[in-house]
């Protein structure tokens, strides 16, 4: 046996995507950081192993606008250009090779942590080190660091060392919460495997093992969908362990989602109603995805009315937009819906406060196991929304240890600072202007080649009947004052549209009715309609434009989408086919529904001039759409033609290093592994190919440039500092888009 010590600023046990995030934020801010992990593999419940695909924000598009940024970001982004098939294997690898990036990460796999030392009172502890085995090398290691985070889910490394916890279901009156229970108790949600098939083209017989289940004798076939072609998304509901201890019972919960999944697999192959005859079962997962076990008591318990309200945290550091989505105790055998879902009207927003413990002065943590109640954590548990808490919480650590102080005075002393630098690192903090005061950009005038002053959709690949209501979100900067539709009329008809705003910056929903407008149309296709609607908000904002259902009439769309629009189709509640949206009913982000139109956009023209596309956006200080798109775009790019944004001041900034965040469509779902493929490999608005320049002697010179980018952020460090009064970034090709556009630059000295 080798044991050794490893010293670092930071150590960050468990490597899922919440320590995976907060490790390579920590490392990136000049940190040195040890992620220790268990398993032989990164990426925890998304991994190879166990294969769960990364839900977030977004919701499966659900949510609009609500991709995660960051360091989630780049991943997601990353596996979109290597792996938009899915292959679970080289999302381990994207995983992985992000990690070994990282100069200040040391990397120990197969190395479980099962010690810890720490002192002090109960009310006042402090991590000393945390000891860990390395499976397969006889290496016993002690970590030392001045601050740790608790990223391994269960919560193993704050429990050893005397953290506050929670277990289970808070009572009802305990924060007024509508979906608690009214006595408390330690039920948890559940575990579950899942399990890939393949067709192999000729007949495969199947013998079920002796635990395989009888599933006719229980309310599976009657209360979950089973299809003999689909993949393991489609059976989450494979879970069990709720009333169980999904920790000291996890060999248990194992075996009985083993003889589930046999047992389902046997009702699929032999029980002559579904087309198996040549499908086998091509993986079985060994390893139970965990959802729910001890969640941390910090400074704040994020609770449910936290979550439906949208509660604007002064210290909110993240944001979710997964729906409250909470499961039977009994799992896979309850009589009931696998789930039930509440959603607010958009995002809502993460505090740091329920980052780090309440009692252990050196401790944050991130993932499922932040402080949060039963109700809040489930929302907050999907693997998108740990890991931008793991990037929140690994760039406190890095000020922490940086300032050697402890989290709670960071909070107390020097929010403004974190939070402006997850924002210069590309993080979302939803409605949080970047006011860094080294960006030299915020002190430029900024102009461009040109500007998408004129909004217009006109180019029409098809028709959808008005056979509902459709919603159309537009942005108005700084009035409304008219719009046109394009329509075909089947007979003589009116056209009825509604002005609604949308309550909060960061909604896509009618919240309050405005006006209404109507025109008479004779029968005739291909039809601008004008309508009268006019408005002039206090502050640029979206406007929610719902079409009236006319069945004389169809709206014309391109097959392309905007930025700046959104549509979507007012739905009743709900698709019998997907029992589980039973709760959902009321719920205004589940009745517009977007998914239809996600790469398309509705023909529409605004009337007047609009600014929410001007070059000054880009230093506005916000990094995704807020009550507008925020970025510059160009008027349509033609063949042989470059556009270009540029920065003056008044004398000559001494530049050194520039940010530029280009327009990857946070609206667009993306996934790593297999519950939906986008088509494409390179998000489309992004810019492919450009060049900065800057003016010296009268002359343009390039500094730097980008050739086949797909990346959202490029930083470039120049050699040696630049003296220079105008700085261009001139884009020569999109990676298919009709519009130049780029969200922020930043220029520093």
């Amino acid at each position: 046996m080798r044991n050794e010590t490893v010293k670092t600023d930071i150590t960050v046990v468990g490597g899922g995507l919440a320590g995976v995030n907060a490790a390579i934020a920590a490392a990136r801010l000049g940190r040195t950081v040890a992620l220790v992990n268990n398993r032989p593999v990164l990426g925890g419940n998304s991994s190879s192993e166990v294969r769960v695909w990364v839900c977030g924000a977004t919701a499966h598009g659900t949510q609009r606008y609500a991709r995660e940024t960051g360091i989630m970001g780049e991943l997601f982004v990353e596996n979109q250009f290597r792996n938009k098939e899915g292959n679970p294997y080289f999302w381990d690898m994207v995983v992985l090779e992000a990690v070994r990036a990282e100069p200040n990460i040391q990397l120990f796999l197969n190395t479980d942590v099962h010690e810890v030392e720490a002192d002090g009172e109960a009310d006042d502890r402090t991590i000393r080190a945390a000891i860990g085995w390395m499976m397969g090398s006889e290496r016993r290691i002690r970590f030392e660091s001045a601050v740790y985070l608790d990223c391994t889910g269960d919560g193993l490394v704050g429990f050893l060392a005397g953290a506050r916890y929670r277990l289970g279901r808070e009572a009802r009156a305990e924060f007024g919460e509508e979906w608690a229970p009214e006595v408390a108790d330690e039920i948890t949600l559940g575990s579950t495997l899942l399990f890939y098939t393949k067709d192999t083209g000729h007949p495969v017989k199947y013998t079920p093992p002796r635990m395989a289940i009888d599933v006719t004798k229980t309310t599976i076939p009657e209360r979950r969908i089973i299809r003999s072609g689909d993949n393991g998304c489609a059976y989450w509901w494979i879970e069990w362990g709720g009333e169980h201890d999904t920790v000291h019972d996890n060999e248990r919960i194992r075996d009985e989602l083993w003889s589930v999944i046999y047992g389902i697999w046997d009702y699929i192959k032999n029980s002559g109603k579904f087309d198996a005859e040549n499908m086998t079962l091509e993986w079985v997962g060994a390893l139970p995805g965990k959802r729910e076990y001890r969640r941390f008591v910090g400074d704040y318990v994020l609770n449910q009315n936290d979550i439906l309200a949208q509660r604007e945290f002064d210290d909110r550091v993240a944001f979710g937009g997964w729906s409250i989505d909470l499961h039977p105790p009994q799992g896979v055998y309850a009589t009931e819906s696998g789930s039930k879902h509440m959603f607010a009207d958009g995002v809502y927003h993460i505090p740091f406060r329920s980052l780090y413990s309440a009692n252990v002065n050196n401790m944050l943590m991130a993932g499922r196991d932040i402080s949060a109640s039963h109700v809040a954590f489930g929302t907050t548990r999907v693997m998108a929304t740990c890991a931008v808490m793991g990037e929140a919480a690994g760039a406190g650590a890095a000020l922490c240890a940086a300032k050697g102080i402890t989290p709670r005075e960071l909070h107390g002393n020097h929010l403004r600072e974190l939070q402006q630098t997850l924002l210069r690192q590309d993080a979302s903090i939803i409605g949080l202007r970047g006011e860094d005061e080294a960006d030299l950009a915020r002190r430029a005038s900024v102009s461009a080649s040109s500007e998408r002053s004129r909004f217009g959709i006109e180019q029409s690949a098809y028709a959808i009947p008005l056979e509902t209501d459709i919603g159309i979100t537009v942005p108005v900067d700084p009035k409304l004052d008219g719009i046109e539709l394009l329509v075909d009329a089947a007979s003589q008809t009116t056209l009825v549209v509604e002005l609604w705003d949308t309550g909060r910056p960061e909604n896509y929903v009618p919240h309050a009715k405005l006006a209404e407008a109507s025109v008479d149309l004779s029968a005739g296709g291909m039809q601008w309609a004008k309508l009268d609607l006019s408005w002039t908000p206090q502050m640029a904002c979206n406007a929610f434009l719902v079409v009236k259902a006319n069945e004389a009439l169809s709206l014309q769309l391109s097959d392309r989408p905007s930025s700046g629009v959104l549509a979507y189709r007012k739905s009743g509640l709900s698709n019998p086919s997907r029992p589980n949206e039973e709760h959902q009913a009321g719920q205004p982000l589940v009745a517009w529904r977007k998914h239809e139109f996600d790469h398309a956009a509705p023909c529409i023209r605004l009337t007047s001039e609009t600014a929410a596309f001007a070059a000054d956006k880009t230093i506005d200080g916000y990094l995704r759409p807020y009550g507008g798109p925020h970025l510059w775009s160009s008027e349509r790019m033609t063949e042989g033609r470059s556009e270009w944004l540029e920065l003056a001041w008044n004398e000559p900034a001494p530049i050194r290093e520039l940010h530029l965040v280009f327009n990857d469509d946070v609206n667009d779902d993306l996934i790593n592994l297999h519950h939906h493929m986008t088509p494409y490999e390179a998000m489309p608005t992004l810019v492919k190919d450009y060049r900065v320049e800057a003016l010296k002697h009268d002359e343009w010179v390039t500094v730097a440039e980008g050739r086949g980018n797909y990346k959202r952020k490029n930083v470039h460090r120049l050699e040696a500092p630049l003296q220079s009064d105008r700085l261009r970034i001139v884009v020569e090709a999109t990676n298919g888009a009709a519009y130049a556009e780029i969200v922020e630059v930043r220029v520093y000295a």
